[in-house]
């Protein structure tokens, strides 16, 4: 059975290890090298919770995926617009767990004060761009050879969802 929650220090290796375990794929992050819980302490301390948290999902108490909030381009005018990242452990991939983070992240939201949510994903990254796709995110950029990854250069799709909601 699986469970979300809000991501807590406890968390960070998992977070750290589900991401390392997307970076060999080159479709899902530009890092093109593993990083390490030391190197995402800061992010993890220093980021606003409250407005930009972190969700982990759970099976059997066991850490399979998570989704981040941040900040989209730090300035106050755009305080209610919100970058998502989002990753699956990769034993646990396709088996609904990007739906069941999406489908969370977008119920949140309005809670948090968010009216507009975007994702950055590769123009290679099928998977992703189907998945955000469902949910009625609308392709709002088209940045061509923006990375580099493995001498190959890729292109970047800004997915954008506004939200609907009643205060």
């Amino acid at each position: 059975m699986e469970k979300i929650r809000r991501a807590n220090l406890e968390d960070l290796r998992d977070i750290v290890e589900i991401y390392n375990d997307s970076i060999p794929s080159r479709i899902a992050t530009g890092d093109l090298q593993t990083i390490t819980v030391d190197s995402r302490l800061k992010w993890f301390q220093d980021r606003d919770h409250q407005h930009y948290p972190i969700w982990v999902i759970e099976n059997n108490n066991q850490v399979i995926g998570w989704v981040s909030l941040q900040h989209f381009y730090g300035r106050p005018a755009y305080k209610s617009t919100a970058e998502i990242s989002l990753y699956i452990g990769e034993k646990s991939r396709g088996q609904g767990i990007g739906k069941k983070l999406l489908e969370y992240v977008i119920a949140e939201s309005p809670k948090l004060g968010l009216t507009n949510l975007l994702g950055f994903i590769f123009a290679h990254n099928q998977p992703s761009l189907n998945l955000f796709k469902k949910y009625n995110f609308q392709q709002w950029g088209y940045l061509t050879k923006l990375a580099k990854l493995d001498n190959i250069e890729r292109d970047l799709i800004i997915m954008g969802l506004h939200l609907d909601y009643k205060k």
